[in-house]
């Protein structure tokens, strides 16, 4: 690995390649990985926007329409895709990639693919990590589209600064069931695929959900049809309007500051547990002809504790 400090100045002046490199470093965890965290500086002003929802909501599409808005503006934008992962290697699947492929070579447009690597919010497990990199170069806006895995993709409430939670209007019947999940971690609401039946009902019936909800930031529910353009431009001053709102209330941002810290907290006290690890343990328990999961948990941590 080449100088630290060399390293950080690529990052800060927003050469891709050095981006690249250094998310895969930090994402793997290979040597160095500590040292260019800590001496990361990450920009205050770049806005990170999560994009969430069921499977099929058009996250993608979205993601899609606000990069040609924020581009025609001229303005940097980094997109990190977690994709399902591969259930043998671990790897994306790269699928959403696919739909953003007119931006690969846009100078203004990174665009990463992560996989999300069992990980039950819809997220990578190293997703705090991945954003301090690309928060410490050019970009006004880091945005992260999450797998799509339902109620518990709430995760990422605990690292946007502004959570978008799309949906379609067939989604009418499951709205009392998002309510429970999903819907409890909304900063605005995007109806998509608008055009279709029953839209302007759905958005009606949100409404009236959205408006039971309390708080001082009172929660927008826009209908859009991403695949034409239609309605990101209203979206894109919501989330301006979330961000100016963001500075005046500070106790979110400490919300997402404890939540960041509780995250990266876990991961010191689980990082010299392996899922290889683990795999090769119960294999050997279970062969054995006497396994009890909880009483294995309890030996394992037990032998664990000890080593430490």
């Amino acid at each position: 690995m080449q100088d630290t400090a060399e390293w950080i100045s690529l990052i800060a002046k927003g050469d891709f390649r050095s981006l690249a490199k250094s998310i895969t470093l930090v994402e793997n965890e290979l040597s160095g990985s500590e040292a260019l965290l800590r001496a990361l500086k990450p920009n205050p002003n770049t806005r990170v926007i999560g994009i969430t929802g069921p499977p099929g909501a058009g996250k993608s599409t979205l993601v899609n329409a606000f990069l040609h808005k924020l581009v025609a503006r001229h303005q940097k934008v980094a997109v990190v895709s977690v994709d399902p992962s591969s259930p043998f290697n671990f790897g994306a699947l790269l699928g959403d990639r696919i739909r953003m492929s007119e931006f690969y070579l846009n100078p203004s447009v990174f665009i990463r693919s992560v996989a999300s690597r069992g990980s039950l919010g819809g997220l990578n497990a190293h997703i705090l990590e991945i954003l301090e990199v690309l928060r410490s170069s050019v970009f006004d806006y880091v945005i992260v589209e999450t797998v799509g895995v339902g109620q518990s993709e709430v995760e990422i409430a605990g690292i946007a600064d502004t959570t978008i939670v799309v949906t379609v209007p067939e989604a009418g019947d499951e709205v009392q069931t998002m309510k429970a999940g999903i819907m409890e971690i909304a900063d605005i609401f995007v109806v998509n695929k608008g055009d279709r039946e029953q839209a302007d009902l759905f958005v009606k019936n949100l409404k009236l959900l959205v408006h039971q909800k309390s708080g001082d930031w009172e929660i927008p529910v826009l209908k859009c049809i991403a695949s034409e353009q239609i309605g990101i431009d209203e979206l894109l001053e919501e989330v301006e309007r979330h961000g100016k709102y963001l500075k005046q209330f500070s106790e979110r941002k400490i919300h997402l500051l404890a939540e960041k810290a509780w995250q990266l907290i876990q991961q010191k006290r689980m990082q010299d547990v392996r899922r290889s690890e683990l795999y090769e343990a119960i294999s050997k328990a279970v062969k054995s002809g006497h396994f009890h999961l909880y009483e294995w948990i309890d030996s394992f941590l037990e032998e664990k504790n000890g080593k430490s």
